[in-house]
C-alpha cells in the first residue's frame, strides 16, 4: 500500500509574515526552490522552533520509516545529534540523520488515549518532540516538535451488540411498516465504518419482511419492513439473519440472528418533547447532582402509555459517570466527573412504552464537562542532548561555554483557560536561567531551556541545587516547585609522571609464585579522583599471565615460577592511570633478566638409540652418533659423555658424541650389543642422563649355501611312466646369512642336455618337463646351483642322481655309474644311454680314424724322405769312428748352457767340430714334427709335458716311445675351446661333499676307470665361471713299467 505522506512546515520570524509551502504531487508538501533557498537563509536560531507534521496509517510493522527530518525538512546529517524527547514508546529516532520509525509498540488508533471519546471527524494526532545537538561548535540543542496523524485503516469488524436480536410486531400491523433494528458499532471511523446492512430470510420469511436502511444523524438505521400480513395463530415467530459490512477494503462484516415475535398491537410510539438535549456538568461534582433530565410522551393510554427510559447505545464510562432514572428520565452523577479525563459525554437515550407490542423513540444527549482549577502546574526536568539526569542530578564540566543548555523544563497544566495560564521561574541567586524553548506551545503547556549565564569554576563552587517555581491564573490561583542538582566535574589536565622511566631487575630462576619482583611509584599533579593513580601492566605478548601488580602501589609480582631456559628475560610496560574523565596514564618499562640455575638434566635427543653397522668392520670405525643437550647456561650446560658398564667394546668422542667400536663384528656370532651411555653436566651439585643404545649387526653376505638334501651320492629311480609336471627331486639348502643374504635360488647348471627337468627357482623342487624316450635311459646327473642375493652372491653346488629305467635289478651297475659319475668333471654331462649316441657317432669315428692313419703314414714318409736327403748330404763330412753325443729324444740344453758352451769354446779357440749326421736327422725329425718336450716359452701352443724326473735306474722313455710306440703329433690350436688361460682340472669328488665356491676352484680326475667301456658325452655347457673343470683325453699307451703315471694337461 502506498503511504501518503502530508508535511506542515511552519517557520514565523520575527518581522515576517508566515511562509506557506506549495502542495506538490503525491500529496507531499514541496516549496519552490527560491523559497527554500530562503527558509535555508532564515534558519530557525535559538529560542524559534520547527513543527513537523506526517500522515501515517495505523498498525504499522517495527521500523517502518515514517519520515526523515534531515531529508524531508534540510535538517543537518552531518556532526549532530537526533534525540526523541516525547514520542515514546511508539516512535524511535536515528540519532545521526533524524529519521523517524515506529517501535515494536504498535500504533493502534483505537487503543490511543487522546483518539479515544474524540468528536468524529477530527484527526487522531500522536506528538512527539525531538532536539537536535551540535556536536561541532557544542552549542544550545534545538527542539523540534511534531505530530504525527495516525490515519485509520480496516482492522475492525462491525459487531451487533448481541448476537441474537429480538424484535416484537403486532399482528394486526399495516404492510410498509417499519421497525428499527438496533445499529451495528464498528470501532473504525470514516469510510471503515458500518456501510451497508442485508437481510437474509428463508422461504416462510422471505415474502413477509424486508429490510430498508435510512440515515439518521450521520447513522445508517436499518429498518425492518413488513410487506405482508401478520397472524400470530398462524405464525408466531420468525428468524431472520441481519448482516453488517463495513466500507474497508478488503470489507469486514459480521451477522447476528434477528427473531422477529408476532404480538398484539400498540400502534403509538413515544415522543421525546425535544430531539436532542444539552446540557453542562462541572468537574467534581458530587454524587446525586442533578444534569438533565429527559421527556417522552405517549398517546396511548394505559400500559401502552407508561414509558421506560434507558440508555441506548451509551459507551461504558457514560454508563460509570451518569445515572438514569427508569421512570422519570433524571440523569445524575453517579461517580467523579474529571474533565482532563473526558470532557464530552455524548449518547442516546431511548425511551420505549410498556405496551404489548412496545414501542420506543431516542433522543441525543450531550453533556459539556465544565474546568474548575483543580490542577497544580507541573515541572517537569528531564536531560536535553548529550546531558544526561540520573536520580534528580546533572553533572557538567566546568569548562562548557556559556549559555549550554543543562536541561529541559516542561511547565504544563491540565486545567484549560485562565486556570491553565502557567508563569515559571528560577528562584535563588544562582548562575541558571529559563529560556523559552518553543513559541508554539500553549498556555498550559511551555518548554524552557535550563542555561548557564556564567562561566562554571570547579574550585569554587563544585554544585548547585537549581529550584524552579510554576504557577498559574486561577482563582485562587496553584502552584508547583521542583529542583535540580548540578555537580561541577573536575577537568582532568595533568598525566601521571613515574620517578623512573626504565627499570632493570635481575631476578633468579625457580623462584615461589607469588614473589616481589620490583616497585615502581608514579604521582600525579591533579587532586582528588584525577590524582587517584591505578597502575596495570602491559606486558609483552611472552609474558602474558606471568606478571601482576597492585593496582594501588604499582607493586609487581610474579605468578608463576620462572624458568630461564623458556626466555631469559621479559620486558614489561607499566602504565599508571589516573581516575580523571577522560584519563590521563603515564609508562614506564621494567626489563627483568632471569638468573640461571642447575635445574635441567642434560637431554638425549632421543629416549633410545639404534644404530645398524655391517659386521666385518675394523676396529675403531664409527657406528654411530648420539646428540645431548642442557638447557643450562654456562657450566651447568657443559656436558661429559662416558660408557656405562664399560667393557671395552666401545668407547665415546666427547667433542663429537661419535661412538667407536673397539672390536670387529661378526654377525653370526653375536648379531646385537646393547649398553648406556651416561651424560653429566658441571653444575653444583651436577646432574645426569643415562640412555640406551643398541647397535645391530648387520648382514654381510660371508657364508655360502649349504646343501642339506640330497647327497652327492644319493639316488633315485625315474621309471619312464612318470608324468609330466611330476615332482621328481628335492633340492634343499640353508644359508646362515640373514636378510636378501639369505635368499635362495635354485637353478640347473649341468647335466640336462635334452631339457627333461626344471626346477623351481625357489621351492628347488626339479619336475620333469619332456617325456621319456629310449635315448634317456640310464643315469641323470643333474648340476644344481644353489645361489643367495648377496652382493657379490655365494653359491653351493649339488649334484643329483636320477636313474631311469624299469628297475634297480641290475644294483652293481648303478654303483659302478655313481662312482664314476664323482669322478667325472661337472662341465661333462652324463645323461642317458651312451651307446644310443655311440652308434650315431661310429661312422664318423671311422672316417676320423682312416683320415689319421693317412695322415700319420704321410708325415712318416715325409720323415724318410728328407732324413734321406741330409745323409746323402752328409756323407761328404762323415768321420769313420765318432761315438754318437747325442739321444735324439734329449732335452735341448738350456740357452745358458749353450752361451756357456759357446764361449768356451771360444777360450780355447778349438776348431767346430763338424755335426754329426745323426745329430742332424734328429734335429730335422724334430723341427718336421714340431713336438717339444719342454718350452716355457709364452706363446707355446699347448703340448704334452713327459715325465722327466725319473727315478735311478729308470729307462729313458724317450727312446722307448721312439723306438716302440712313436707318440701322435697333437697340435691344439689357440682357437680351441681348451686353449683357455684359466688353470683348468679335475677336481676329485668324495662321496658326500657339497661343493661350494666363490672364485676358482679345482678339481682333480682320477684314470680308475679309463679302460671302463663307458664314455662320456662331449661337453655341451662351457661355462664361463671360474672353477669349472674340462680334461682332455689322451690315447692309452701301450704297457708300461710305469702305467700309473698320471697325464695331466695344464693350461696357461
Amino acid at each position: 500500500m502506498r503511504r501518503r505522506k502530508a508535511v506542515l512546515l511552519i517557520l514565523e520570524p520575527a518581522g515576517m509574515g508566515p511562509l506557506r509551502p506549495s502542495p506538490g504531487p503525491g500529496g507531499q508538501q514541496l516549496l519552490l526552490p527560491s523559497l527554500l533557498a530562503l527558509l535555508l537563509l532564515l534558519a530557525p536560531s535559538a529560542g524559534h522552533t520547527t513543527q513537523v507534521v506526517y500522515k501515517v496509517p495505523e498498525e504499522q510493522p517495527p521500523n517502518t520509516l515514517i519520515g526523515s527530518l534531515a531529508a524531508d525538512y534540510g535538517f543537518p546529517d552531518v556532526g549532530h545529534l537526533y534525540k526523541l524527547e516525547v514520542g515514546a514508546p511508539y516512535l524511535r529516532v536515528d540519532g545521526k540523520t533524524g529519521d523517524i520509525f515506529t517501535t515494536e509498540t504498535s500504533i493502534d488508533r483505537e487503543g490511543l488515549r487522546e483518539c479515544q471519546n474524540q468528536i468524529p471527524g477530527n484527526p487522531c494526532i500522536l506528538e512527539f518532540e525531538v532536539s537536535i545537538t551540535d556536536l561541532v561548535q557544542n552549542g544550545s540543542p534545538r527542539l523540534l516538535e511534531g505530530q504525527i496523524e495516525v490515519q485509520d485503516i480496516n482492522d475492525n469488524t462491525p459487531n451487533f451488540a448481541s448476537p441474537v436480536i429480538t424484535l416484537a410486531i403486532p399482528e394486526n400491523t399495516n404492510i410498509g411498516s417499519l421497525f428499527p433494528i438496533p445499529l451495528a458499532t464498528d470501532r473504525d471511523a470514516g469510510p471503515n465504518g458500518v456501510a451497508s446492512y442485508e437481510l437474509q430470510a428463508g422461504p416462510e420469511a422471505q415474502e413477509l419482511f424486508g429490510l430498508q436502511v435510512a440515515e439518521d444523524q450521520e447513522e445508517k438505521q436499518p429498518q425492518l419492513i413488513v410487506m405482508g400480513n401478520l397472524d400470530r395463530e398462524r405464525w408466531d415467530s420468525y428468524d431472520l439473519t441481519i448482516k453488517v459490512q463495513d466500507g474497508g477494503n478488503p470489507p469486514r462484516a459480521s451477522s447476528a440472528l434477528l427473531r422477529v415475535t408476532v404480538l398484539d398491537t400498540n400502534d403509538n410510539a413515544p415522543k421525546f418533547e425535544r430531539p436532542s438535549y444539552e446540557a453542562e456538568l462541572s468537574e467534581n461534582s458530587p454524587i446525586g447532582h442533578s444534569v438533565i433530565q429527559v421527556k417522552a410522551n405517549d398517546s396511548d393510554q394505559g400500559a401502552n402509555a407508561e414509558i421506560d427510559y434507558t440508555f441506548h447505545q451509551a459507551p461504558e464510562v457514560v454508563r460509570r459517570l451518569l445515572r438514569l432514572d427508569r421512570n422519570t428520565g433524571l440523569i445524575t452523577v453517579q461517580g467523579p466527573v474529571d474533565r482532563e479525563d473526558l470532557s464530552t459525554l455524548r449518547f442516546s437515550v431511548l425511551a420505549k412504552d410498556r405496551g404489548a407490542n412496545p414501542k420506543s423513540a431516542r433522543a441525543q444527549v450531550a453533556v459539556t464537562v465544565k474546568d474548575m482549577n483543580d490542577n497544580a502546574p507541573t515541572i517537569e526536568i528531564r536531560g536535553i542532548g548529550l546531558v544526561t539526569h540520573q536520580d534528580g542530578m546533572a553533572n557538567i564540566s566546568e569548562d562548557v561555554a556559556e549559555e549550554t543548555a543543562v536541561a529541559l523544563v516542561q511547565v504544563s497544566d491540565r486545567d484549560e483557560g485562565e486556570n491553565a495560564a502557567v508563569t515559571c521561574v528560577v528562584a535563588g541567586d544562582v548562575p541558571f536561567q529559563l529560556r523559552q524553548a518553543s513559541e508554539t506551545g500553549s498556555d498550559s503547556k511551555k518548554k524552557y531551556f535550563l542555561q548557564t549565564t556564567t562561566p562554571l569554576d570547579y574550585e569554587k563552587v563544585r554544585d548547585y541545587t537549581i529550584e524552579i517555581v510554576a504557577v498559574d491564573s486561577g482563582n485562587p490561583p496553584l502552584s508547583s516547585t521542583n529542583s535540580l542538582k548540578v555537580q561541577v566535574v573536575d577537568v582532568n589536565d595533568n598525566a601521571p609522571v613515574f620517578t623512573q622511566s626504565i627499570t632493570e631487575v635481575a631476578f633468579p630462576e625457580n623462584n615461589k609464585p607469588g614473589e616481589v619482583v620490583a616497585e615502581v611509584t608514579a604521582s600525579d599533579a591533579d587532586s582528588g579522583s584525577n590524582a587517584e593513580l591505578v597502575y596495570s601492566l602491559e606486558p609483552e605478548p611472552a609474558a602474558q599471565g606471568l606478571f601482576t601488580i597492585s593496582p594501588e602501589n604499582g607493586e609487581i609480582r610474579v605468578k608463576t615460577s620462572l624458568d630461564r631456559e623458556q626466555r631469559e628475560s621479559y620486558e614489561l610496560k607499566v602504565v599508571a592511570a589516573d581516575r580523571g574523565s577522560p584519563s590521563l596514564q603515564g609508562t614506564a618499562t621494567v626489563l627483568v633478566n632471569v638468573l640461571d640455575c642447575n635445574d635441567n638434566d642434560p637431554k638425549f635427543m632421543l629416549s633410545g638409540y639404534n644404530f645398524s653397522v655391517m659386521e666385518n668392520m675394523p676396529a675403531l670405525s664409527p657406528v654411530g652418533m648420539v646428540t645431548v643437550i642442557d638447557g643450562d647456561k654456562g657450566e651447568n650446560a657443559r656436558v661429559q659423555l662416558s660408557v656405562e658398564q664399560d667393557n671395552g667394546d666401545f668407547v665415546i668422542q666427547n667433542g663429537t658424541g661419535t661412538i667407536l667400536s673397539s672390536l670387529s663384528f661378526d654377525r653370526e656370532q653375536q648379531s646385537t650389543y646393547t649398553f648406556q651411555l651416561k651424560a653429566v653436566d658441571g653444575g653444583v651439585p651436577p646432574r645426569s642422563a643415562y640412555v640406551g643404545v643398541t647397535i645391530n649387526v648387520l648382514d654381510e653376505n660371508d657364508n655360502a649355501p649349504f646343501i642339506t638334501a640330497p647327497s652327492n651320492t644319493s639316488h633315485r629311480l625315474l621309471t619312464p611312466q612318470t608324468r609330466l609336471g611330476e615332482t621328481v627331486s628335492q633340492v634343499t639348502a640353508e644359508d646362515i646369512d640373514s636378510g636378501v643374504n639369505a635368499e635362495l635360488t635354485y637353478s640347473i647348471a649341468g647335466g640336462n642336455p635334452y631339457g627333461l627337468f626344471q626346477i623351481g627357482s625357489h621351492s628347488g623342487a626339479i619336475t620333469l618337463e619332456k617325456e621319456i624316450e629310449r635315448r634317456h635311459h640310464g643315469l641323470h646327473r643333474l648340476v644344481v646351483k644353489v645361489s643367495d642375493r648377496g652382493k657379490p652372491p655365494r653359491y653351493g653346488t649339488a649334484l643329483v642322481h636320477l636313474y631311469v629305467n624299469e628297475t634297480l635289478a641290475n644294483r652293481t651297475l648303478l654303483e659302478t655309474l655313481l662312482v664314476h659319475s664323482l669322478d667325472t668333471p661337472l662341465d661333462i654331462d652324463i645323461a642317458g644311454d651312451p651307446e644310443y649316441e655311440r652308434s650315431k657317432q661310429r661312422g664318423n669315428i671311422l672316417f676320423g680314424v682312416v683320415a689319421g692313419v693317412v695322415a700319420v703314414a704321410l708325415l712318416i714318409a715325409l720323415a724318410v724322405l728328407v732324413r734321406y736327403c741330409r745323409q746323402r748330404e752328409a756323407k761328404s763330412g762323415y768321420q769313420a769312428g765318432k761315438k754318437e753325443t747325442k739321444d735324439l729324444y734329449a732335452p735341448k740344453p738350456s740357452g745358458k748352457a749353450a752361451k756357456g758352451n759357446k764361449s768356451k769354446g771360444k777360450k780355447s779357440k778349438s776348431p767346430k767340430p763338424v755335426k754329426p749326421v745323426e745329430d742332424e736327422d734328429e734335429a730335422g725329425l724334430q723341427k718336421s714334427l714340431k713336438f717339444n718336450l719342454m718350452s716355457d716359452a709364452p706363446g707355446d701352443s699347448p703340448r704334452i709335458h713327459l715325465p722327466l724326473n725319473y727315478p735311478p735306474g729308470s729307462p729313458d722313455l724317450g727312446r722307448h716311445y721312439r723306438s716302440n710306440s712313436p707318440l701322435p703329433s697333437i697340435q691344439l690350436q689357440p682357437q680351441s675351446p681348451s686353449a683357455s688361460k684359466k688353470h683348468q682340472v679335475v677336481q676329485d669328488l668324495p662321496p658326500a661333499n657339497t661343493f661350494v665356491g666363490t672364485g676358482d676352484t679345482t678339481s682333480t680326475g682320477s684314470e680308475q676307470y679309463s679302460d671302463y667301456s663307458y664314455r662320456t658325452n662331449p661337453p655341451k655347457y662351457p661355462s664361463k665361471q671360474v672353477g669349472q673343470p674340462f680334461r682332455l683325453s689322451t690315447p692309452q699307451p701301450p704297457p708300461h713299467p710305469y702305467h700309473g703315471a698320471i697325464w695331466t694337461e695344464v693350461w696357461e
